[in-house]
């Protein structure tokens, strides 16, 4: 009998399966087995990223760049180099199993990607972006056919209509996740152009993924013929059964659900193998795995199923098992292919040319729409962004054989001068004119009295919002002087897209939440409408910000100058505990605030939140508070009182003042005995100091001369003469506020407040405010520390701007208290 393969002319010996080893003192080498061998290669995969994501980090870059970058160093175009490297680390006979992982990171990715992904958003995406998406694709696609004309005789022979479609797909894709990272990170996703480019990625991000599918088909099927007909028919099945079959059973598990309650770890596992046996089905049916996962992904419904998975799985597939994937792609590309001239021509050539088709189809259409030729320019360049669906696209092109090493390597190399000139570029073109005017309404003091109160209020949090909500119907909003409330929710840039659907999605009443980001936000603007539809002469406006955390008072300062509002209020850095003390919430929380009150450009308050709801209830739902002023002098002490004036005319509301005033005895006092004429620099000092105190005396006797009539309003001064007696004063204050008021002291420098400052906790609250937020504090109550507009230099107790001075029945910006309507209207 004739040996089974006496016909082969190869024959291929496998070693023995060997997973783990024995141990080094064992005399093996941890290398020559797979675990230990994949563990060695995730490591160096996920350090070396890590890595070149910080070191780009200052130019902005997209951390896809680092992982693509990561993986061509790590491969045959770097380290590679050395033959011994690449056979112990990256040996031929690991790639099977590295692929595998990355595969299945892939696989998990794109499940969520799907999750996430809400189609009624494209539904509802307009004209404008639509036709910006098809056109910033048509002109890439062209080039894309024109260009593979030039590298079809070089590849392997394929057929050319094949060919064509993978060079058009990876030339006219937007990467969604990568652009709204982008747009972030350049402060453009609430501008026009940020949301004109956020719709029309998605756009294109869907039809490129019809596109990939109709390219695997055709890759894995070069001839159409009848089984090509059946991969068709097959995959449209399968969309038909995930919809109609699986997407009904996933919904009868989140009916089955009790609200509030977790999802049955049962049927959590039960998703996480059906993206598997999704995965093979469609693999099995001819078209990529990947497909099926993502499919499976967009039938889920949004909701705490969709917040449940994306919890679990994000961090661990994003962080850990999707670099590996872009890994992969970085050891396949090997740039010494490129060799030659002629061949660096090319690369250069499809470049220029395919960036400035991008450029040329969105540049044309956004001037129909009339968008600014510079602003049309830069929303052509965010559109070039490349990013997952490339990769796909060009891997599985590697693997069909469409592409070889030299086409495949100038495509990686496309992908990554493209996606990393944008951030450059942009910046470069898009340079908005100031749209808004300098405007002098940036204190409560002068903001004009028969006027709106233009506010802006930050949220990190819900739990940050029944105060603030508490504060805000306090302030006396008025039919005279009604209350304008920018609500501010403050959402951590992260390296996931998730984050960034919320600033896209529009709210509609009954639908989900698709994440728990987008919930959050969704309870923190509800309960701001809700207080609308209550509160009588208050109008709210829900914004989001999403930045990085050291970036993020950027985002604050601009959207206050753009809204043109005189008070911004910040929610403190710690919250109140069970037993009365306070615990810092997140440090980084302290750092926004700080920044914005160096570079604010109104007046700020930051709100201490012990409770504001524990007074007396009058009329109705209007509950009145006792209010405290701590009057020092200064700027910071005048913006203090003149919001807590404003908050007195509020119904049932009682405020009382207490000035403390330097002993006339103190040796610090100024005097005419002390002065030293001939030192020009002494003279400075006790003029400025003389002026704050005369500037101080006027408010102070002009407030005394408008509340000698109000029973509500108290008046007090407290002659101390030093920081303890400061402190003994204001612990004696008895305990029946709900709230002080007091101002930062910024740039003050007082005897009454002297040696305060050196054990102080937070020193952004200045010297009194620190007191008062202190755990040690004897009485529990919230505190509002506010800075005056530090730019300003209008004199406080004039008139406000364009207000004529015969006009002065009001007093900053306070409307009489009524006598009848609870609300002053």
């Amino acid at each position: 009998m004739p040996p089974q393969n006496a016909s082969q002319d190869t024959i291929i010996c496998y070693a023995p399966l060997m997973i783990t080893t024995q141990g080094i003192w064992q005399g093996d080498n941890p290398l020559k087995y797979s675990l230990p061998l994949f563990l060695l290669q995730l490591i160096l995969v996920v350090v070396t990223t890590r890595i070149l994501v910080f070191l780009l980090k200052p130019f902005r870059q997209p951390r896809v760049i680092s992982e693509i970058l990561g993986g061509v160093l790590l491969g045959p175009s770097v380290l590679g180099r050395s033959t011994v490297y690449m056979n112990a680390v990256f040996p031929l006979n690991s790639v099977t199993v590295l692929e595998t992982m990355a595969n299945i990171g892939l696989l998990y990715f794109l499940f969520l990607v799907g999750v996430e992904m809400d189609i009624a958003v494209i539904r509802h995406t307009g004209r404008k972006a639509i036709f910006i998406a098809f056109a910033g694709m048509i002109l890439p696609f062209l080039i894309g056919i024109s260009f593979s004309y030039l590298l079809h005789e070089r590849t392997q022979p394929v057929k050319q209509g094949t060919f064509i479609l993978f060079l058009g797909v990876a030339l006219s894709v937007t990467a969604f996740p990568v652009l709204a990272r982008v747009l972030a990170e350049l402060k453009l996703l609430n501008t026009e152009i940020g949301r004109i480019a956020m719709s029309s990625a998605l756009v294109n991000d869907m039809c490129a993924w019809v596109l990939l599918a109709v390219a695997i088909a055709l890759a894995e099927n070069e001839n159409i013929n009848l089984s090509t007909i059946w991969v068709v028919l097959s995959s449209a099945g399968f969309i038909l059964f995930c919809v109609y079959v699986v997407r009904p059973m996933v919904s009868w598990v989140i009916q089955n659900t009790p609200e509030g309650e977790p999802v049955n770890d049962f049927y959590i596992a039960v998703i996480l193998t059906g993206v598997m046996i999704s995965g093979f089905i469609t693999d099995a049916i001819g078209t990529h795995s990947v497909f099926g996962a993502f499919v499976f992904g967009l039938v889920i419904p949004n909701g705490p199923l969709g917040v449940t998975l994306i919890e679990r799985l994000e961090d661990f597939v994003s962080g850990l098992l999707l670099p590996l994937f872009f890994a992969i792609s970085g050891l396949k590309t090997e740039i010494g292919a490129i060799d030659g001239v002629d061949t660096w021509g090319i690369l250069a050539l499809v470049i220029v040319l395919a960036c400035a088709g991008k450029v040329a189809g969105t540049l044309l259409v956004a001037l129909l729409y009339e968008i600014p030729f510079y602003d049309g320019v830069a929303l052509g360049f965010l559109m070039n962004t490349k990013g997952l669906v490339e990769m796909i696209v060009l891997n599985v092109g590697k693997d069909q054989k469409v592409l070889d090493d030299k086409s495949f390597a100038i495509m990686v190399m496309v992908a990554l001068v493209m996606t990393s000139i944008i951030t450059p570029a942009v910046t470069i073109l898009y340079k908005p004119a100031r749209r808004f005017a300098p405007y002098k309404g940036r204190t409560i003091l002068k903001s004009k009295p028969d006027s709106e109160l233009r506010t802006l209020v930050c949220i990190h949090t819900p739990r940050n919002v029944p105060t603030i909500i508490n504060l805000l119907e306090a302030t006396n909003p008025t039919s005279r002087s009604p209350l304008n409330v920018y609500v501010l929710h403050l959402v951590e840039l992260t390296g996931r897209a998730s984050a960034m659907l919320i600033v896209h999605n529009s709210r509609r009443t009954g639908r989900p939440a698709a994440n728990r980001t987008q919930a959050q936000s969704d309870h923190i603007i509800n309960a701001f409408e809700t207080f609308e539809q209550h509160a009588g002469n208050v109008s709210v406006q829900p914004l989001t910000a999403i930045s990085p955390y050291s970036t993020m008072h950027e985002d604050i300062c601009s959207v206050a100058e753009d809204k043109r509002v005189a008070f911004i209020i910040l929610p403190f850095h710690k919250q109140q505990t069970v037993d009365g003390g306070m615990e810092a919430t997140n440090p980084a929380y302290r750092t926004i605030n700080q920044n914005v009150l160096a570079n604010s450009p109104c007046s700020v308050g930051i709100l201490v939140d012990r409770g504001l709801s524990a007074a007396t209830k009058i009329a109705g739902n209007i509950i009145a508070h006792h209010i405290a002023v701590v009057f020092i002098g200064g700027p910071d002490d005048r913006e203090a009182l003149a919001f807590a004036w404003r908050m007195s005319g509020y119904p049932g509301n009682t405020l009382s003042v207490m000035r403390f005033v330097v002993g006339t005895n103190h040796p610090e006092q100024p005097s005419s005995s002390n002065r030293v004429e001939n030192d020009p620099r002494v003279l400075t000092v006790v003029t400025d100091s003389e002026r704050e105190k005369q500037q101080d005396d006027d408010f102070i006797n002009k407030f005394k001369i408008r509340i000698a009539n109000e029973k509500s309003i108290s008046y007090t001064e407290r002659v101390v003469n030093n920081g303890e007696e400061t402190v003994a004063a204001i612990r004696s204050v008895d305990e029946g506020h709900d709230l002080f008021i007091v101002g930062r002291g910024q740039g003050v420098v007082s005897p009454l407040t002297a040696g305060m400052t050196d054990w102080s906790e937070c020193p952004e609250l200045g010297a009194i405010g620190d007191l008062l937020a202190s755990s040690d504090y004897s009485t529990t109550v919230s505190v509002l520390v506010i800075q005056h507009y530090v730019g300003s230099e209008l004199d406080d107790f004039d008139s406000p701007p364009d207000t004529p001075r015969n006009n002065q029945g009001t007093f900053m910006n306070r409307s009489p208290k009524p006598s009848s309507s609870p609300r002053g209207s």
